[in-house]
C-alpha cells in the first residue's frame, strides 16, 4: 500500500447564475460547506478511505435544501423530481451509478451500493428503486423532496421558455473528490436535474467519465454545468487523460478544458484533485459554490 502525505478534500455545490444571492444566502451555504467539510476531512485524517468521505460529503449535500440535489432537487417540466447520482474509487475503477430516481432520500449511497453489491454500473428508474429497497437504502415519500421555492422557479421558467438564456439554476449539481493517506483518489456527483428538462432526461451527473471520474496515479474530478455538453466532450476523463498523456499539470488541464467549453457555449464548472493533493476548481459561470480543505492547504469556501 502506498502511503501519502499528501490527502484532502474538494467539494461543489454547483455553478451558475448566482448574482442574485444575499450575503445571509451566502453565509448559510459556505457554513453548511465548511462544516460538511470539516466532518469529510476527518475521516481522511483518522485514515478512512477517499470514498467513505466523498459519500459522506455528497450525502450531507443531498440533505440540505440549499442545492439541486436530493432534498434540494428542483423539478421537471411535469413537476415530478428524478435524482442522478454517480460515485467511482480511483484504486480499481469500482463505479457504480443510479438515474431517475423519485423516492431514494440519498441517492449517492445507493450509487455506491450498485457498485458494491452488483456487477452492473448504472441502475434508472424503477429497477433501482426496487434494488435500493431489497437491499434496505433509506426510501422516502415523495413529498418529502417537495419545495414551493422549486416549483415556482418551473413555473417561472415555463413563462420564460421561450428565452434560451435561462438554462441553468441559481445552485445546482453538488460533487465530492478526494484523495486518501494510501494515496486512493474517489470522486462523487449527485444531481436533481435542471428545472423544466423532459422528464427522463438524464444529463452528465450519473455518467462515468463525464460527470464522475477518479483515477489513481492521476486525478479524480466531480463536473457541475450544463451535462449535454460534459457527456458530449466527456469532461471529468478529459482532466486526467490530458494529464496522463501530455504531461499537462491538473491547472492547466481543467482551465484549458472550462475555457474551451466556454467557446463553445457550454456553462459550468469542475472541482478536481490530483495524486499530489493539488486541487483546481476552475468555473466559466457567474460562480461556483466550493470548498476544500488538504494536509497542506488550510480550508477554503467560495462561491464567486
Amino acid at each position: 500500500m502506498i502511503s501519502s502525505e499528501n490527502y484532502g478534500i474538494v467539494v461543489h455545490g454547483g455553478a451558475g447564475v448566482m448574482s442574485n444571492l444575499t450575503e445571509a444566502q451566502q453565509k448559510i451555504i459556505e457554513q453548511k460547506l465548511t462544516k460538511t467539510l470539516i466532518a469529510s476531512y476527518q475521516i481522511l485524517e483518522n485514515g478512512g478511505s477517499s470514498i467513505d468521505a466523498v459519500e459522506f460529503a455528497v450525502s450531507e449535500f443531498e440533505d440540505s435544501p440549499l442545492f439541486n440535489a436530493g432534498k434540494g432537487s428542483v423539478y421537471a417540466s411535469n413537476e415530478t423530481q428524478e435524482m442522478d447520482a454517480s460515485i467511482m474509487y480511483g484504486k480499481n475503477r469500482l463505479a457504480g451509478a443510479v438515474a431517475s430516481v423519485r423516492v431514494i432520500k440519498n441517492p449517492v449511497k445507493l450509487a455506491r451500493a450498485v457498485a458494491e453489491e452488483t456487477s452492473h454500473v448504472l441502475l434508472v428508474g424503477d429497477g433501482a428503486e426496487t434494488f435500493a429497497k431489497k437491499n434496505g437504502l433509506e426510501i422516502v415519500d415523495p413529498i418529502y423532496f417537495y419545495s414551493e421555492k422549486n416549483l415556482k422557479r418551473l413555473k417561472k421558467l415555463k413563462n420564460k421558455v421561450a428565452e434560451n438564456s435561462s438554462v441553468q439554476d441559481k445552485i445546482g449539481t453538488v460533487g465530492a473528490v478526494a484523495i486518501d493517506k494510501a494515496g486512493n483518489i474517489s470522486a462523487a456527483t449527485s444531481t436533481g436535474g435542471m428545472t423544466n428538462k423532459m422528464p427522463g432526461r438524464v444529463g452528465d451527473s450519473p455518467i462515468i467519465g463525464s460527470g464522475t471520474w477518479a483515477q489513481n496515479g492521476v486525478c479524480g474530478v466531480s463536473s457541475t454545468g450544463h451535462g449535454e455538453f460534459f457527456i458530449k466532450y466527456q469532461v471529468a476523463r478529459e482532466v486526467c487523460t490530458r494529464m496522463e498523456y501530455l504531461n499537462q499539470s491538473l491547472k492547466e488541464s481543467t482551465t484549458n478544458i472550462i475555457n474551451e467549453l466556454k467557446d463553445i457555449g457550454a456553462s459550468g464548472g469542475l472541482i478536481a484533485i490530483d495524486k499530489d493533493a493539488n486541487i483546481s476548481t476552475p468555473f466559466n459561470t457567474d460562480g461556483m459554490i466550493r470548498g476544500s480543505i488538504t494536509s497542506n492547504k488550510t480550508l477554503s469556501v467560495e462561491i464567486y
